[in-house]
């Protein structure tokens, strides 16, 4: 194995159709009209050397080594500036152009420490190989003039080092903070000879504006900005490339590797979602995969009182398989059920809803996007025929309008929010309706046309009336919706939406956002060309998700923004394989492609396929299960990588329910919260331990690639494998491709899919099959998976979650750049340097009112229960709005949230808690009681204590 390599360019491919010929040093050349000289030679073979140009960057012409001559032109342009033209005749070495590069290259030189031996890039370092190209091998000024040798270093950030000694001002950090990742955090700071990079006003790094997304680091050409990982650990010997295993972008890397320790983690330039580029938690936080709490031989226990026992594999499986098959027989075959995980790989996933329906021999499987993105599917299957967002990332650049709604891109997303900010610094237009001041309404060269900040709980009622401005102003598509739509359900839905009630004036009473701003945001998105919709958590985790997703759905279909690129409904999926865990057949009601397990073809693919007889019945869902736990007749539970004590709402009835099953199982890294109630804990291995795929939100499909052995000696599709065997039913596969080629084999929207698919195309999108061989990166042209566009009436009913005198204000919930989910990995990594704990923010005015100043202990009380954590006063949240996230599990948020949830998928209403805040002295009883109870159930007997 060796490291991949990838070909910098040094300036951006043109996107011309037309071809221009010229001539490189002898050389015919024909490339597209537009390219560089320095991008047509490097194409031909000849690498022009340069320092301030790269491929991800817009060439700048600052370092002047890339100097050529043209024939019948004066001078020597920088080749990186200047573009092909046709019959251009181009020397790229001549003697003049050696003597200045060489001349240049001095001066560079002349100001830089010449420790490259012990240098943590030596034989990697652009300025060290350069100088060698330019056959510079001796520096005639000397080095005892003014130099910047004693730069003091900065090492403020937790990982990488800014030496400013080395720093040749080259301005690559700067432009790809600007042009790539978007934050402006970097500059040039004095001027001359005393330039220098500045992180914001001189500040630390760790201190400044920087995300630490990495940008800076993998543009720096010499150890100016380089990992500490790589200074700590030394230059990788080889790489395989991989997806990352946080949010729903899934981005591609190269794992680089010395031996099985992995060095850094670098964005792949051919990565078809991020393209090259990174966010700190994909690019630096991998250190939970082997730190000190990861879990890695397999323990039992009778009881959740008693401690935990380290014992073999065998016995861990078999225990737990005996206990299952004990229960089943005791109280019926439906006493049991398992949990998918969005974490996990789809092949996985799959053999663990297949296990739960023909080991268990029920329909007792769900998966966390219950939680978070199930109205999408039953939104988007309902309007458009397919559960998944319409369009690829890529398809943002031929967007002209950008309607953002429930969704915080910088921080759940931040790589396609790069991607996004772009687009707008590019001239696309903003609308952004969130109950918060996200960073995207108002930030560095970004600034949103209208920001609407509605009430929590209020969206079906605000784009209802988007769309009644759409209807009563003429606003309509009307050709695409008689070709593309039932035209009588259109009729019947703009009836309805244009009914008073749901005008502007009468929605603001509601949704306190001004009417002036509803009506001008509906005329942009209908009428300022390709327009977008992008959503998240805070469209779908309401008691209306569906109906939102619904009303999206509409908006698009009644303005023709579907079914080419610049347009669509795209829900931003949170965690890495949500998507992925969904098309598996995670649900209880579907097989894997959304059918339903009632439909009799379908179900005879699968019995053919595994063997056994499968329930025509769908299973319990998540809430479903605690309620038959608490009632009785739910006794045990598989859990695979899923947190559900900490994620799922109202913890202390998730609680209650756990401790009344008399089998629970947990495969994961870590002791989680869950694993205080379980019986039986299967050590998970991580993203870097295992072959398989995961499925993005653009339904990309990106293959897993293992580069380090399981530390816990198996992977996880092998434990759930093991334990199917356990319980009788058999199942033999030798790799993951084999898993994935049944899903192919049973599901149409795979079917074309395998390993070497992807080992060629680098990833694809499903569908994929002999209907389109390639994937489909744009969906429902021209015509919609279920055939016509459906319009859907979407009535406005406020939640049953109402505020009043005892609890005034609504909290709502999201997440932070810095960590992930529940911060199981995150927490474990230096990314908490950022965050150390959940804060509470509250207004101004509901502070005062309250007596609460920044940073104070203040108590959250909700009808459901109440825990505490400091508050931070700020203006981004509205009065009467409190806003936290959910990251630790100390807070424990959703203690709070109550048990109200999406009428057609259970979805919990994470978003809309009514609540009380005070002031407090700290942890609440129950806090505090939590966590000794958490620390009693996580002891591991000693060996001896084992033994005996």
């Amino acid at each position: 194995m060796s490291l991949v390599t990838e070909i910098d360019y040094g300036t951006p491919a043109s996107r011309s159709d037309k071809t221009v010929t010229l001539t490189i040093d002898g050389m015919e050349v024909h490339v597209p009209e537009g390219t560089s000289i320095m991008r047509a030679a490097m194409e031909a073979g000849t690498k022009i050397p340069k320092l301030c140009a790269s491929d991800m960057l817009e060439a700048f012409g600052f370092c002047r080594l890339c100097l050529v001559e043209i024939q019948g032109r004066a001078g020597t342009p920088a080749s990186c500036t200047t573009p092909v033209a046709p019959g251009m005749v181009v020397h790229t070495q001549t003697e003049r152009l050696k003597a200045l590069r060489k001349g240049v290259m001095e001066l560079y030189i002349s100001d830089h420490p010449l420790d490259c031996l012990t240098c943590a890039i030596n034989g990697n370092c652009e300025l060290q190989t350069e100088a060698g190209n330019v056959g510079l091998r001796n520096v005639r000024y000397g080095y005892a003039g003014a130099n910047h040798l004693a730069d003091k270093k900065d090492e403020s950030n937790p990982y990488f080092s800014y030496d400013p000694a080395k720093c040749i001002v080259c301005n690559r950090c700067i432009r790809a903070c600007e042009e790539v990742q978007g934050t402006f955090a970097l500059t040039i700071d004095g001027r001359g000879f005393g330039s220098r990079v500045s992180a914001g006003q001189m500040e630390p790094f760790f201190e400044s504006e920087c995300v630490s997304c990495g940008a800076c680091v993998q543009a720096c050409p010499t150890a100016t900005l380089v990992e500490k990982s790589v200074i700590d650990i030394g230059q990788a010997e080889h790489s395989a490339v991989t997806t990352c295993a946080y949010c729903g972008v899934g981005c591609s890397f190269k794992a680089e590797m010395r031996g099985e320790e992995l060095v850094r983690m670098v964005p792949y330039k051919d990565g078809k979602a991020n393209h090259g580029h990174s966010c700190v938690k994909g690019r630096f936080a991998y250190g939970y995969a082997s730190h000190r709490d990861r879990i890695l031989k397999p323990m039992i226990r009778a009881k959740v009182s008693d401690p935990w026992r380290e014992v073999s594999w065998d016995e861990a499986i078999g225990h737990a398989a005996s206990e299952f098959k004990r229960i089943q027989a005791a109280h019926g075959r439906n006493s049991i059920g398992g949990i998918t995980s969005s974490r996990c790989t789809n092949e996985e996933t799959y053999l663990v809803q297949k296990l739960v329906r023909a080991g268990f021999g029920n329909n007792n499987v769900d998966t966390c996007a219950r939680v978070c993105h199930s109205p999408t599917g039953y939104g988007l299957g309902t309007a458009f025929g397919t559960s998944a967002g319409t369009q690829d990332f890529d398809s943002v650049d031929e967007t002209d309008v950008v309607l953002i709604i429930g969704a915080n891109p910088t921080d759940a997303h931040p790589v396609f929010a790069s991607h996004m900010k772009k687009r707008l610094r590019e001239g696309a237009k903003l609308i952004v309706i969130d109950p918060r001041r996200i960073d995207l309404v108002r930030m560095p060269h970004v600034e949103a046309d209208y920001h609407l900040p509605l009430q929590p709980g209020t969206n079906v009622a605000v784009l209802t009336a988007l769309a009644h401005v759409i209807v009563t102003e003429g606003l309509v598509n009307e050709t695409f919706v008689r070709e593309r739509c039932d035209w009588q359900e259109f009729q019947d839905w703009a009836e309805f939406v244009s009914e008073p009630r749901n005008s502007p004036e009468e929605v603001a009473k509601v949704s306190g956002v001004p009417a002036d701003t509803i009506r001008k945001a509906a005329r942009l998105y209908a009428t300022g060309g390709n327009a977008a919709i992008y959503y998240g958590l805070g469209v779908t985790e309401h008691s209306q998700g569906s109906t939102t997703v619904l009303a999206i759905a509409n908006l698009a279909l009644a303005t023709g923004n579907l079914g080419r690129r610049g347009v669509g409904v795209n829900p931003l999926r949170g965690q890495n394989n949500v998507q992925g865990a969904c098309d598996m057949g995670s649900f209880p009601h579907e097989f894997s492609g959304y059918r339903h397990v009632s439909n009799d073809a379908v179900r005879s693919i699968f019995e053919k396929a595994w063997g056994v007889p499968l329930d025509n019945e769908p299973g319990l869902r998540i809430p479903n299960m605690f309620d038959a736990a608490v009632e009785g007749a739910f006794r045990g539970i598989y859990v695979q990588g899923e947190d559900i004590l900490q994620s799922d709402p109202d913890t202390t009835h998730v609680a209650r329910s756990l401790a009344a099953m008399e089998c629970v199982v947990v495969q994961d890294l870590f002791l989680n919260e869950t694993a205080n109630y379980a019986h039986v804990f299967l050590p998970g291995c991580t993203f870097l331990e295992k072959d398989g795929t995961f499925t993005n939100a653009e339904r990309r499909i990106g293959r897993v690639r293992k580069v380090m052995s399981p530390k816990n000696g198996f992977g996880d599709w092998e434990i759930t494998m093991a334990l199917s065997n356990a319980m009788g039913y058999p199942m033999n596969y030798t790799h993951p491709s084999e898993i994935m080629d049944e899903i192919a084999a049973t599901t149409p929207t795979f079917a074309g899919v395998s390993y070497a698919k992807l080992d060629e195309a680098g990833s694809v999108q499903w569908p994929c099959n002999a209907a389109a061989p390639e994937g489909t990166p744009i969906m429902h042209i021209g015509a919609f998976a279920r055939g016509k566009g459906k319009f859907v009436v979407t009535e406005y009913v406020a939640t049953d979650e109402r505020t009043g005198a005892r609890f005034p204000l609504l909290l709502t919930t999201g997440r932070i750049l810095s960590h992930y989910n529940v911060g199981a990995q995150t927490r474990r990594t230096a990314n908490v340097a950022w965050h150390e704990e959940d804060l509470l923010e509250i207004h101004p005015h509901d502070a005062e009112q309250r007596g609460v100043r920044d940073g104070d202990w203040v108590k959250v009380s909700s009808r459901a229960g109440e825990t505490t954590l400091r508050a931070l006063v700020t203006d981004r949240v509205a009065p009467g709005v409190v806003y936290t996230t959910f990251h630790h599990p100390s807070t424990q948020a959703n203690v709070v949230t109550t048990d109200f949830s999406d009428w057609a998928t259970n979805c919990p209403e994470y978003k809309v808690t009514a609540v009380q805040i005070s002031r407090s002295n700290g942890p609440t009883d129950w806090q505090e009681r939590y966590r000794e109870q958490a620390e009693r159930s996580r002891h591991i007997a000693e060996t001896v204590e084992a033994a005996e």
